[in-house]
């Protein structure tokens, strides 16, 4: 009696470990499972954070497009250039917009004291003068650079002025407000007789719109 007590009893036990490492093998299969689960999880997250990312580092490349030079450029000089504008019969966002792509928004050598020349007028002002290399078109898109004289002013709002003066020329009558609807019948009447570039118009016309420029024609 007592031997067959004795195998009974180790055959429960046999019978328990067996469930136990059932129960063990499929406690680590389940857990394999979820570690599986959450690695694809987070390895998705990732993933799809990166494109977030990549969306908004997209987005605010194009939101920030706008040079910080050319805003205090345009804070600088824009109210002046409103105010001539305006006396003038000139679209002030054109004004400024020329200002900006002659000068580099006021880097360009030629616009730094002592000469101010924002507009890359040529010849002299009151005697004042200066010469410098200058890139010019050939009428059918290729440049080539000449060495010319640029007036020199003494000041930045004398060199405004005299940029409004200089287009009361009869030349430029198709440049002033009374003679257009819109500022780009301006920069169409620019392109081949202020600059020889082609492009000019379309160039200026970016630029106003980049900056929203037109708010300065408004008096």
């Amino acid at each position: 009696m007592h031997l067959a007590k004795v195998r009974k009893i180790k055959g429960r036990r046999k019978v328990r470990r067996n469930r136990t490492s059932k129960k063990l093998s499929k406690s680590v299969l389940y857990g394999m499972v979820f570690l599986a689960f959450l690695s694809c999880s987070t390895l998705m997250f990732y993933a799809i954070s990166s494109q977030d990312g990549a969306y908004s580092a997209s987005a605010d490349t194009s939101q920030s497009s706008q040079d910080t030079t050319t805003i205090s450029f345009i804070q600088e000089i824009g109210e002046t250039a409103r105010q001539i504008a305006a006396q003038n019969d000139l679209y002030a966002s054109v004004m400024i917009a020329q200002a900006i792509l002659e000068s580099n928004s006021g880097q360009s050598a030629l616009s730094q004291p002592p000469y101010y020349n924002y507009f890359g007028i040529k010849g002299d002002y009151n005697g004042q003068s200066t010469t410098m290399q200058t890139w010019e078109d050939d009428g059918s898109g290729d440049a080539y650079t000449i060495d010319a004289q640029f007036r020199s002013y003494g000041s930045q709002d004398e060199s405004l002025q005299d940029y409004a003066q200089f287009l009361q020329k009869d030349i430029y009558a198709g440049v002033r407000k009374s003679n257009t609807t819109t500022y780009q019948d301006a920069t169409a009447a620019l392109t081949g007789t202020y600059a020889t570039d082609t492009s000019y118009g379309s160039k200026l016309n970016q630029i106003i719109l980049e900056y929203d420029l037109t708010i300065y024609d408004s008096w």
